[in-house]
């Protein structure tokens, strides 16, 4: 199939699969889970700079000098969200003395896209798939903010940070339509693509299941 025709599949099965990445409404009431905005937005600093620091380093491996650019953007992008969110966790009381978001090393989904090796995986794993994952993830973070009373971390999400996502998520589907040309280019997509939502699946339940974590903010 030709670039477009496939990308165009990848978006209609991604709507699907990403609907097993959105809690059910009855779970935060059930699961006794501390669901303080607060907490939430420290885990998203290490979303955050995990991002940045991946964006940075595909941008010199990419071959194309307009790829190279969507990555500096990213990183500039999520560089500033944690800076954001950093300023927001002040202003409700945080100082967040001492604390590291790496402190406890990398996550597994920083791991597993640091081993991509070709601009069409990078594409369809980072901007194209973790973007709409963010998409999903921040929109239920918002919907928790509001209900929560958090006016101010809601708009935040609403009015900066996921506008920001959803360029990014863009500018993969531009980018995987250019790169995705043949077969063997759209399988390396695919497979990126699936492992991504496979990782990020797994993580939501380990999240949940240590620390009764969930709907905690994409980046």
């Amino acid at each position: 199939m030709d670039a477009a025709e496939f990308v165009a599949g990848l978006v209609r099965e991604n709507e699907a699969i990403l609907t097993r990445l959105a809690p059910a409404a009855a779970l935060a009431a059930e699961s006794g889970g501390d669901l303080n905005p607060r907490k939430l937005l420290r885990i998203a600093l290490k979303n955050e700079i995990e991002a940045s620091e991946i964006a940075a380093l595909w941008m010199p491996l990419a071959a194309d000098p307009q790829l190279k650019l969507a990555f500096a953007r990213q990183a500039g992008d999520e560089a500033k969200h944690y800076r954001l969110i950093e300023d927001r966790l002040r202003e409700l009381g945080d100082g967040l003395d001492g604390y590291d978001p790496l402190a406890g090393g990398y996550s597994p989904m920083f791991q597993f896209l640091r081993t991509l090796r070709s601009d069409v995986e990078r594409v369809a794993a980072g901007q194209f798939t973790r973007e709409a994952i963010a998409l999903v993830k921040n929109a239920q973070f918002i919907e928790l903010c509001e209900k929560a009373g958090d006016a101010g971390t809601a708009k935040l999400y609403r009015d900066v940070i996921q506008p920001d996502e959803k360029h990014h998520h863009e500018l993969g589907m531009k980018f995987l339509a250019r790169l995705a040309c043949d077969a063997q280019a759209q399988k390396l997509a695919r497979d990126a693509r699936e492992k991504t939502l496979a990782l990020a699946e797994e993580l939501q339940a380990l999240a949940f299941n240590k620390g009764k974590v969930h709907h905690a903010p994409g980046c």
